[in-house]
């Protein structure tokens, strides 16, 4: 077969390519291009026809790409990615700008970010807008491939190491993450609790009365998990869903909750409360930003994650 002739190519099958690549759905891939799924296999066909390769092929639900496909891929997104930062402008002028932004994040993370970032709207952007919808779940990739937010905030332990994963093996990342800071969680009681003026053990801790924080409802956390692995356990008798309720449950009552560090300073009750080391090993708490690959070139997007970013820095890095 001859080779591909570059001057008759047409560069939109390219795009249709990368987001292929991208999604390994032409289902997936049809919907970001704003395209019919035909289109999209069409677009396919004649690419296959044109390099010689199959390039993809049906793999159970998706798309596994040939080795042809996977060699070519890289070059391909970068040279698009140049010509799109060619040819379109960037278009965001944040003091000209309307556009209106959807954040998820539990209510510490707004109670710390949300003053920093309407300070920021007010001198750089008045005519943006930011609506913070409530996070439920430690996994909030559904929510950005349903476009329900723009950018989710908050304590994804499992999200990280996978796209982390996924990104070392070759494997399509649709989402991407930056990290905010680091939280640390600790045990929070009244002032004036019978465990307040003494040291806080392991036993004393599990003979409480226990209040958990959980956004989906699930009454067992991740200070639970620690705890089965000693073979220990607590004994919860409310689980709220927000950081605020539990901050002023625990403030007028004999039970213990966990709560974040840095959380207690915005509640207005740190006045009332006694903040103590948890007695027993935790997983590090890490704060991510995570957005859907679809919007990482957006101008708009890059300067409301810059914003975020900025505002974490400020407030919460030690």
């Amino acid at each position: 077969m001859n080779p591909p002739n570059f001057r008759t190519l047409d560069l939109n099958l390219l795009r249709v390519f990368d987001e292929v690549m991208a999604e390994r759905s032409l289902t997936r891939a049809a919907r970001n291009l704003s395209l019919t799924q035909p289109a999209v296999s069409n677009a396919l066909r004649r690419l296959r026809e044109t390099l010689g390769d199959e390039l993809v092929q049906r793999s159970g639900q998706g798309m596994a790409p040939t080795p042809r496909a996977v060699a070519i891929w890289p070059a391909v997104r970068e040279a698009l990615r140049q010509l799109q930062a060619s040819l379109i402008p960037d278009q965001f002028v944040p003091a000209q700008a309307s556009t209106a932004f959807v954040l998820a994040m539990a209510d510490a993370t707004a109670a710390e970010l949300i003053p920093g970032l309407n300070d920021i709207l007010e001198r750089e952007a008045p005519g943006v807008s930011i609506r913070v919808v409530p996070l439920t779940t430690r996994d909030p990739r559904r929510l950005l491939d349903e476009e329900s937010c723009d950018l989710a905030i908050g304590y994804f332990p499992a999200v990280a190491p996978d796209l982390t994963a996924k990104a070392q093996s070759g494997a399509p990342v649709p989402f991407l993450f930056q990290r905010l800071y680091h939280g640390e969680y600790v045990c929070v009681m009244r002032k004036d609790h019978p465990l307040a003026s003494a040291p806080l053990t392991l036993e004393r801790y599990c003979a409480a009365r226990h209040m958990l924080v959980s956004f989906s409802g699930r009454p067992y956390g991740f200070v639970d998990e620690s705890l089965a692995v000693l073979g220990r356990e607590r004994r919860i008798v409310l689980t709220v869903n927000q950081f605020f309720t539990a901050g002023r449950v625990v403030a007028h009552s004999n039970l213990l909750t966990v709560l974040p560090r840095h959380f207690v300073r915005v509640t207005g009750l740190a006045s009332e409360l006694a903040l103590r080391p948890l007695p027993f090993a935790v997983a590090p708490v890490h704060v991510d930003a995570l957005w859907h690959r679809r919007s990482q070139q957006r101008s708009d997007h890059l300067w409301l994650r810059q914003a975020v970013a900025r505002v974490a820095q400020h407030s919460l890095t030690p």
